[in-house]
């Protein structure tokens, strides 16, 4: 069975950075666009980045200039660099992976920010 597994969510002051992984197999990597969401506690789902197999990322107004999406085909993995992190950023931050056949999510992980 397909999943996405994810890592790198944790507690960081204002301003901290992270890095979120996403791994998964070779067949959905390379036929996915792949996504980060993010979901604060009684907020809906928000698309926070995406990136297509080919082409520009996409950014959410809210993170553009503060984080990064990208993918290395190489380890089958999808990251989101984010910087200049903010109290507002504080939630779970689920992968996905879409293409024509399947959409995948992963479980999230937790990204807290806190002095």
């Amino acid at each position: 069975q397909e999943q996405l597994v994810e890592s790198g969510g944790g507690l960081v002051q204002p301003g901290g950075s992270l890095r979120l992984s996403c791994a998964t197999s070779s067949n959905i990597f390379s036929a996915s666009a792949m996504s980060w969401y993010r979901q604060a506690p009684g907020k809906e789902r928000e698309l926070v980045a995406t990136i297509p197999t080919l082409g520009s990322p996409m950014y959410a107004d809210s993170v553009n200039g503060r984080f990064t999406i990208s993918r290395d085909s190489a380890k089958n993995t999808a990251y989101l660099q984010m910087d200049s992190l903010k109290y507002e950023d504080t939630a779970l931050y689920v992968c996905n992976a879409a293409n024509w056949q399947t959409i995948l999510w992963g479980r999230g992980t937790q990204v807290t920010v806190s002095s």
